[in-house]
């Protein structure tokens, strides 16, 4: 399945988001935050900790790393290959950070729960990127009819 085919107001199909989780091996965070209350700074903890190469983005110069990973202020400082970019702004930031996704070759553009730009998701599937939109990497990866397809125990 082509990510042209995806329709953003249906459910994602279940093997869609599954090989996208089962596929990534690293995830730029962009909005992550050092705040432990912050949901994206728990939603990095469990991405980290199931094994995920988390590569934190805020652009905020005085924050250097995050749970001991170093942070980046841009996609464009990263120095390694990106599978997935994570989205944790706004709706209408996610424009801005989908031409950036594109511009480091990442594969994946996920948009986090509240967060949909159709514009956004037309040009990076366009660029050849599989994209989700107002969904939590976190959730998905813990549905349990999931977990046999990505090699998890129940």
């Amino acid at each position: 399945m082509t990510a042209a085919h995806i329709d953003h107001d249906k459910d994602y199909p279940e093997d869609y988001l599954a090989t996208i989780l089962k596929e990534v091996k690293t995830i730029a965070m962009v909005g992550a935050s050092p705040d432990k209350t912050k949901f994206s700074y728990g939603v990095l903890r469990v991405l980290h900790e199931t094994g995920y190469d988390m590569i934190p983005v805020n652009p905020n110069q005085d924050v250097e790393e995050i749970r001991g990973i170093p942070v980046y202020h841009s996609l464009a400082e990263i120095d390694r290959p990106v599978d997935m970019v994570q989205v944790f702004r706004t709706s209408n930031a996610a424009y801005d950070v989908a031409k950036e996704a594109i511009d480091i070759g990442a594969k994946v553009l996920w948009l986090q729960v509240g967060v949909r730009n159709d514009e956004a998701a037309k040009m990076a599937e366009a660029a050849g990127l599989k994209v989700v939109m107002n969904r939590c990497p976190k959730i998905e990866l813990f549905r349990p009819f999931w977990k046999p397809r990505l090699n998890q125990p129940l």
